[in-house]
């Protein structure tokens, strides 16, 4: 056999006890790029500046405590007995989807205190949900989880991978290569992203672009899911992120059908941006004729 790597240690550093874990950085940086990208387009359909940090105040937390309920109690049968180590988060153990539930609830009830429509939220935030998505996958590398089954030497280099990747696909407890769900997921949630950038120009109904996030997203990960091994279950071999996938696809479509057949006046994603726009030139007139 070919020598392979040294591992790749989860550890980034340590302050004295404190081990600060490259998972940890990856998803702090997924967060942040995804900041920024949605922070200019909120300012752009005429939201206040500070909206989406308040926001994130609230949704960062709440969606990390969120991810670890799902977690937790789709393994409740080891929490249950272990009850003290319900709070390691540090020890690994979130859900995305119990974290996407936290963000959709914790946005939707700020939007509705802030008197801002919240599907108007949801389609600004549905691309810089990707660009979490897929650069927090790259955690679960440097964790060496997430992964799928067996496979051969030969069936990932046929996938053009570069070397040091495949050799980090290596899994000494197995014997094995193994397939990069992480990598297949980053890879399936960058197409997405470029895709719901794309959307945006076209100028959909209010809502559609969250509503085919809720899709593209629900597609991909239901097949990922069914190759990786290390699932969580609802009963026996029904997997949870299949079944939630399921879930999201479907009431992604029937939203968007119900929305064009029922809702009236139709709001486009645009919209605004010509008002923010007209408000844009109004103040820059006034300010010509003052000078």
């Amino acid at each position: 056999m070919e020598q392979i790597l040294l591992a790749i240690d989860p550890v980034a550093f340590s302050i004295g006890s404190i081990e600060v874990r490259w998972y940890g950085i990856i998803i702090a940086c997924g967060i942040i790029i995804g900041y920024l990208v949605a922070q200019k387009e909120i300012v752009k359909r005429g939201l206040s500046e500070d909206f989406l940090a308040d926001m994130l105040i609230w949704a960062i937390p709440i969606s990390i405590i969120c991810a670890r309920i799902y977690y937790v109690s789709m393994k409740w049968d080891y929490y249950g007995a272990n009850p003290e180590k319900i709070i390691q988060i540090w020890n690994g153990g979130i859900a995305i989807h119990g974290a996407l539930i936290g963000a959709v609830i914790t946005a939707y009830i700020f939007c509705k205190k802030k008197g801002v429509g919240f599907l108007k939220v949801a389609d600004i935030l549905a691309p810089s949900l990707l660009i979490g998505q897929l650069i927090g996958r790259w955690g679960n590398f440097m964790n060496q989880e997430a992964y799928g089954g067996s496979v051969s030497r030969d069936f990932l280099e046929n996938l053009m991978l570069p070397n040091w990747l495949i050799e980090q696909m290596y899994v000494e407890d197995l014997g094995t290569y193994v397939h990069p769900t992480f990598l297949y997921e980053s890879v399936w949630n960058f197409i997405g992203l470029i895709i719901l950038l794309s959307l945006r120009k076209v100028n959909l109904h209010r809502g559609e672009i969250f509503f085919s996030y809720m899709i593209w997203y629900s597609i991909g990960r239901f097949f990922i899911e069914g190759m990786r091994t290390d699932s969580l279950y609802l009963i026996g071999q029904l997997r949870s992120a299949q079944v939630v996938s399921i879930l999201a696809f479907t009431l992604g479509i029937i939203l968007i059908v119900y929305r064009r057949m029922k809702v009236r006046p139709i709001v486009h994603y645009l919209d605004e941006e010509k008002v923010v726009q007209n408000k844009t030139n109004n103040h820059t007139k006034k300010d010509a004729k003052k000078k």
